[in-house]
């Protein structure tokens, strides 16, 4: 096992050398480190948690015109490579198909453990200190307004409307990052997103009364 995730950690690094800095290797990298640690406590597939959470951005739809079919298909291609089972393939691929925010607005028919684990960790990565400077990253690589207090948070109603918002950065803590809490699975992951969604609420009063020159 231990082969199989030093090749796969040696890929995603060499594939996601010139990422985006909220979408990086190290990214990558916490995601793996939380999905393992929760997994300690929820006593899922190992492997499969492993493989998961090192390919679930091999080639994420955001910078890749959109093709959500792009990333499964990179990681079952290499995973094949390396002569990894069919059916540790088929579980990796439809965790990787199925954890992104974007497709809770859907009627997902998938989940397992392994997921859940999976889905909680890299939902950790994009709320409290790290998940802040993250939003600002991606915010900046789209030239998005740090704030505007003429347009307001949406509250949106289906992933295309998701997908396609320009709206300020601050909006997205209410779009997506506060709502992240409530939407763990495992209860070591909820006990980590209590704590980073406490410090984000923190880091919104400060933003406010600094805007207002206090």
């Amino acid at each position: 096992m231990q082969d199989v995730i030093k090749t796969t950690t040696e890929f995603v690094k060499k594939t996601l050398e010139n990422a985006e800095a909220g979408h990086d290797w190290f990214h990558i990298e916490r995601v793996y480190k939380t999905a393992l640690t929760i997994n300690h406590a929820e006593k899922g597939d190992e492997l499969i948690v492993a493989l998961a959470a090192l390919l679930h951005d091999i080639a994420d739809p955001k910078f890749n015109n959109g093709n959500e079919e792009l990333g499964p298909q990179v990681a079952e291609d290499f995973l094949k490579s390396i002569y990894v089972s069919e059916d540790v393939i088929r579980q990796v691929k439809l965790i990787i198909q199925n954890m992104s925010f974007k497709n809770s607005f859907d009627n997902q028919s998938f989940t397992s453990k392994e997921m859940e684990i999976v889905q909680d960790a890299d939902r950790l990565d994009a709320i409290g200190a790290i998940g802040i400077a993250r939003a600002f990253t991606y915010g900046g690589f789209k030239n998005r307004v740090l704030y505007d207090p003429s347009i307001l948070p949406e509250q949106h109603q289906n992933k295309e409307s998701y997908k396609n918002t320009s709206a300020p950065t601050i909006n997205h803590f209410y779009e997506k990052l506060l709502l992240l809490k409530d939407m763990m699975n495992t209860t070591e992951g909820k006990r980590i997103a209590l704590e980073r969604h406490n410090f984000m609420l923190l880091y919104l009063d400060h933003f406010y009364a600094e805007w207002e020159g206090k």
